[in-house]
């Protein structure tokens, strides 16, 4: 009966844009992820670029948390609400963390793999973008959010088969010439794996509002 009562009141807060701007942000991010890929770690614009829009998505998780606080009313659970903005953040920190690997370890070039699991990583935060805006009404779009956040999901498992053929090749070639390299390596399919496993959580988070809210 509440829940119902709560969907004739006014929200407050301004949560959907905070959304919808940290999801921009993990696009931008993305797309920089994909130009540091194609040029390497010398591409000191790109690693720079990740790095201001993950600043900016810090500073839209601080003000979400602080609305969160001083907002009486807001359209879905409190926990909901921190849940999906903290697994927002996690994706792009871990974009960050890929970012200054690929530059601590003098990142010049990319295997294909690698290449593969960044466009994915694009795609994750295309589709993010795509399914965040339509939270505002979760009732009417709870069925198009489902299909976008599949498709999320399904490119985590993707991925995931692609960092196994990336590990095997990357042992296959260097594991004896040049271990040094297969453990570079091996480091940045790490972080590469972190970020789509964060956009399958950021997937699951705003599946849970559709099953609590739609």
């Amino acid at each position: 009966m509440f829940a119902w009562f709560q969907k004739l009141l006014p929200y407050r807060g301004g949560f959907f844009e905070m959304f919808e701007e940290h999801a921009l942000q993990l696009v931008a991010a993305a797309d920089a992820m994909a130009d540091l890929a194609n040029s390497g770690a010398n591409n000191k614009q790109a690693i720079q670029a990740i790095h201001d829009h993950e600043h900016e998505a810090d500073r839209i998780i601080r003000e979400v948390l602080t609305t969160v606080r001083r907002t009486f009313l807001t359209p879905f659970d409190r926990g909901a609400i921190t849940s999906l903005i903290g697994a927002m953040d996690d994706a792009i920190d871990e974009m960050q963390a890929a970012a200054r690997a690929i530059e601590v370890y003098g990142v010049d070039h990319f295997e294909p793999e690698m290449i593969d699991m960044t466009s994915m990583i694009v795609k994750a935060a295309a589709l993010t973008n795509q399914a965040v805006p339509l939270l505002r009404d979760v009732v009417t779009n709870g069925v198009q959010i489902h299909k976008l956040t599949e498709q999320i999901v399904d490119l985590e498992g993707e991925a995931d088969d692609v960092h196994a053929d990336g590990l095997k090749r990357a042992f296959t070639t260097h594991s004896k010439g040049n271990p040094i390299q297969f453990i570079v390596s091996r480091e940045i399919y790490k972080h590469l794996e972190r970020i789509t496993d964060a956009f399958e959580d950021v997937a699951n988070e705003i599946d849970g509002i559709v099953i609590d809210h739609a």
